[in-house]
């Protein structure tokens, strides 16, 4: 994308956040659903489609453009990013990097405008971070594969109309190999959606187990070959770990503003509560990581648009960021005092809401292992 049409959609977003999303913070909150007409206006502005190449209807932006227009809609509650979250990363990119021509055509221009809501299916009650013990089966008969099994905690998979599903196709092989990757539509018979579960944080983004029972999938809706599903999932969370993180930088930059905007009205022994060293200190910790997890982001982000092996950089990225973040939101409940305890700021639904980071798309402990691990591959 160039310059001039980068800055024209960073601000069109910009000014989305401010005048429509932030407004709607409380009620989102508060009825654990998001508008109709906010979920158009994504749709208008070209979220769903981010990262959809042009040709089937999508922005086709780069990595770099992503996280940039991320960091924007991190600057407002979390479960607005959710609602296309799954469309721009996990729920489409396999389709994406490794779906045949046919599959693209089937389902990339509905995903893009965001007439198609997208999930991946790859948790299970046995399987989270050992992403390749996963238990759903796939059995090949005729011209489809069954699939019998279930998946927990599924982002939208109660608006879904296409899910990546992560199934056994080997019994014979254990781990990794014997794991393939399937595109199953919403519609065939079998499919049950669990209700969406309590969570702490981020209302208006729901979760939800799903089952599949003989559920027929043709067998053309096989992503890549047969025992490729494991590598399509790790290649997939590269990508949405960048993406995740750009969101929780977006997220740092905002408290970070709202606490300094606290700390310059607020006054206490005579002063702004902004001019005493020890609030000072807690700002000037928040701003730094924002500066560095920004950084941290933007160079991943290069590196991948230009063709590098980022599994290091995304697990950096992930790993910083998430941790980054809540310590971030701890420090504005803290200078923001009771208020920040009490909903009327907004403070607290944050710090709920960040909490999930260390957690999602590979908890901080995983990302550690990446990390080591391929810094030991690396030589350092």
């Amino acid at each position: 994308m160039d310059p001039a049409t980068r800055t024209q959609l960073i601000e069109a977003v910009r000014r989305f956040v401010v005048e429509r999303l932030r407004p709607a913070e409380a009620q989102v909150a508060e009825s654990d659903a998001v508008p109709p007409d906010i979920v158009q206006g994504m749709r208008d502005l070209g979220l769903f489609g981010l990262s959809v190449p042009e040709d089937y209807g999508g922005l086709g932006l780069g990595m770099e453009d992503e996280v940039l227009v991320c960091m924007e809609v991190g600057r407002t509650s979390l479960a607005f990013r959710s609602v296309f979250g799954t469309n721009v990363g996990i729920g489409s990119q396999g389709l994406v990097m490794f779906g045949t021509e046919d599959q693209k055509q089937r389902f990339l221009s509905r995903i893009a405008s965001g007439e198609l809501t997208t999930s991946f299916a790859l948790t299970e009650p046995e399987a989270g971070s050992d992403a390749a013990a996963v238990r759903t089966r796939a059995v090949r008969d005729g011209d489809a594969y069954v699939l019998n099994g279930s998946k927990r905690y599924i982002t939208n998979a109660d608006s879904a109309g296409l899910f990546t599903v992560m199934a056994r196709t080997n019994p014979d092989v254990a781990g990794a190999a014997g794991v393939s990757a399937f595109l199953v539509p919403r519609e065939l018979a079998g499919i049950s959606i669990g209700r969406p579960e309590r969570k702490m944080g981020q209302q208006g983004a729901h979760i939800c187990d799903v089952v599949f029972e003989e559920v027929r999938v043709p067998a053309e809706n096989i992503l890549g070959r047969e025992g490729q599903g494991f590598k399509i999932a790790m290649t997939v969370l590269d990508r949405g770990r960048i993406h995740i993180a750009a969101v929780y930088t977006g997220t740092a930059e905002r408290l970070i503003a709202d606490s300094v905007a606290y700390a310059a009205q607020r006054r206490q022994f005579g002063q702004r509560i902004g001019d005493f060293q020890l609030v000072q200190a807690m700002i000037a910790d928040a701003k730094t990581e924002a500066m560095a997890a920004r950084a941290l982001v933007l160079e991943a982000a290069r590196k991948r648009d230009a063709g590098h092996d980022v599994t290091l950089e995304a697990a950096a990225a992930k790993y910083f960021c998430s941790e980054m973040v809540g310590r971030v939101a701890d420090r504005a409940v803290q200078i923001f005092g009771g208020a920040g305890y009490v909903a009327d700021y907004g403070i607290e639904r944050f710090y709920r809401d960040v909490r999930i980071a260390r957690i999602y798309e590979g908890t901080s402990q995983i990302q550690q292992i990446v990390i080591a691990r391929e810094t030991m591959k690396r030589g350092g």
